[in-house]
């Protein structure tokens, strides 16, 4: 048995939002707990005590979006890469280093992930993956070092028609094979999607292929409307817009998620809505990539079920959440926007989303609900109260704060030591990895 003490804490249950002195007490997978600190230890006095000292006790976070492949791009310089726009940024650096990954690459860029996620004290993924140099066993490859680093990951690999049928193909049978093994898995900390590019790499052929081998129960996970030009791209071949396509094809409903929506009008958010559809936000990569800003403000406004990712810009969802409070006060010249939306999204939305998946109440501090706690360091220079807890944690704290992450009762980080890896030698096999993997893009 853990407690969780000497903090102050946020615990997200509307009920009793905020402790002065508060803990948590963790029983197995659950939290069996949640009170005053003097309270709760006298009633647990052989509790093994996780120290807050003196910061914040607050439920772990959630990434809606992550893109696992991308970790070994750090520092690469590609030859010749000097992109123009969205398309010759996504053939010239991430179908680049797509194609050059195998399973052995793809592994170390999970470690170096979800590590960064447990020191970022996120605890559930949801990974979007693309490695068109191995396809087959990626996800399981992914799915190894989840459970090595005890973290809550819902998988799905990138279909798509752009490396040729074969490997397309491959895709679609890895997400099947995926997607029956994570349904047929009673550990509630793995879960898989059906995962697919976006539409303008997937022709009617392929669409119709994907629908044949998605199991009863999985939804799809895909980019829609990311740059300009997909949009026209459905115009021009298609004659309708892009979720009008995926309504057509049947890829809408609760299960689904649709990645940045940033070109998407009116009449596609009523077809979201009215299938209940959800949609991930991802700011930091729509800025990075010139994409655009998307009317996420409209999309929540209209009651979209609607959360926050970071599209592996970065993994740290308080750093998201900070770019997409400026992101569209800046776009909308409305210094208001974003104050409440963007906090839900991360907050509320996130877990409830994730819930889609996994069935452990996730995103709360209350008895029941998964024992997914962090502490953050984080001595408040102002009062710190149930109604102004969100302005602390965005002018105040960075995912780098994080000081002890616990994802299902079990401890992966404590005093900022990862506890359930090597992390030294992981990381240098990262290295060892990350260079054969430059070396295999630019000769």
């Amino acid at each position: 048995m853990l407690l969780v003490a000497n903090g102050k804490m946020i615990t997200r249950d509307p009920d009793h939002m905020f402790y002065e002195d508060g803990a948590v007490v963790i029983d197995g997978k659950k939290i069996k707990a949640v009170g005053e600190r003097a309270k709760l230890q006298a009633e647990y006095p052989d509790a093994e005590l996780i120290d807050a000292k003196g910061g914040v006790i607050m439920p772990a976070f959630v990434n809606m979006h992550e893109h696992i492949y991308s970790a070994l791009a750090r520092g690469l310089a590609i030859k010749g890469y000097d992109p123009k726009g969205f398309l010759e940024i996504l053939d010239g650096q991430w179908w680049t280093i797509d194609r050059n990954l195998d399973n052995d690459s793809t592994r170390a860029c999970a470690y170096e992930t979800l590590i960064s996620c447990i020191k970022s004290g996120v605890t559930t993924v949801f990974d979007h993956h693309a490695s068109y140099g191995e396809i087959k066993d990626s996800l399981f490859a992914i799915e190894e070092v989840a459970k090595d680093c005890g973290i809550r990951a819902c998988l799905c690999y990138e279909v798509s028609d752009r490396d040729g049928k074969e490997k397309c193909k491959e895709g679609i049978l890895e997400n099947e094979a995926f997607a029956k093994h994570a349904l047929a898995d009673d550990s509630d900390m793995i879960a898989g999607m059906f995962g697919m590019h976006a539409q303008f790499t997937i022709s009617d052929e392929t669409m119709e292929e994907c629908l044949a081998h998605t199991p009863e129960g999985v939804g799809y996970h895909i980019h829609v409307a990311e740059g300009i030009e997909d949009l026209h791209d459905c115009l021009k071949k298609h004659s309708k817009r892009i979720v009008d396509r995926l309504y057509d094809w049947n890829i809408l409903g609760p299960k689904s998620m649709l990645g940045h929506c940033i070109y998407v009008n009116p009449h596609e958010m009523e077809l979201i809505k009215d299938t209940d559809t959800m949609v991930v936000h991802n700011p930091e990569s729509n800025m990075g990539n010139a994409c655009g800003c998307p009317p996420t403000m409209e999309i929540v406004h209209r009651g979209i079920l609607t959360g926050l990712g970071t599209d592996g810009y970065t993994h740290d969802m308080i750093e998201s959440w900070k770019v997409a409070n400026v992101l569209h006060k800046h776009h909308l010249c409305d210094p208001n926007a974003a104050w409440g939306e963007v906090p839900e999204m991360l907050f509320t939305n996130n877990p409830k989303m994730a819930n889609r998946y996994f069935d452990a109440t996730l995103g709360v501090l209350k008895e029941g609900a998964a024992a997914d706690v962090i502490t953050m360091d984080y001595d408040s220079p102002t009062e710190m109260n149930e109604n102004n807890v969100n302005g602390h944690i965005l002018f105040g704290m960075m995912g780098h704060d994080c000081r002890n992450t616990i994802c299902n009762g079990q401890v992966l980080m404590q005093d900022r030591e990862i506890k359930v890896v090597d992390s030294e030698k992981i990381y240098a096999d990262v290295r060892e990895q990350s260079a054969k993997l430059w070396k295999r893009i630019n000769g």
